[in-house]
């Protein structure tokens, strides 16, 4: 019972994904604003939950930046905010992102 009492593991906890994953490839843009102009990189995703997805884009944000994702497939787009950003490979950055009320067909799935 001590380990759930431990401040590290309730932080380790608090940040537990809610939902499941789906690996799942689909085709998305990010948009954002700098200095007054629109912007837009798109990329891909390498899974996607409910509420949010990691997905591989060819620019690097920083952590508690504000986003707009795209879904290309079906063109429904939802506000988001970068969560995690992992390592920049051969494509581009590794981005987790969490989405912000997505309609629920954004992913097209049922969660």
């Amino acid at each position: 019972m001590a380990l759930l009492r431990d401040p590290s593991f309730e932080a380790r906890m608090s940040y537990i994904r809610s939902s499941g994953r789906l690996n799942s490839r689909v085709a998305v843009a990010i948009e954002w604003t700098d200095a007054g102009r629109s912007l837009r990189a798109e990329g891909c995703t390498v899974d996607i939950g409910a509420k949010g997805c990691l997905a591989v884009v060819p620019q690097g944000f920083a952590v508690g930046q504000k986003l707009r994702v795209v879904n290309l497939i079906n063109q429904i787009s939802c506000e988001a905010v970068l969560v995690w950003r992992g390592h920049e490979g051969r494509t581009g950055w590794e981005l987790g992102l969490e989405l912000h009320d997505p309609s629920f067909d954004f992913w097209g799935l049922d969660f």
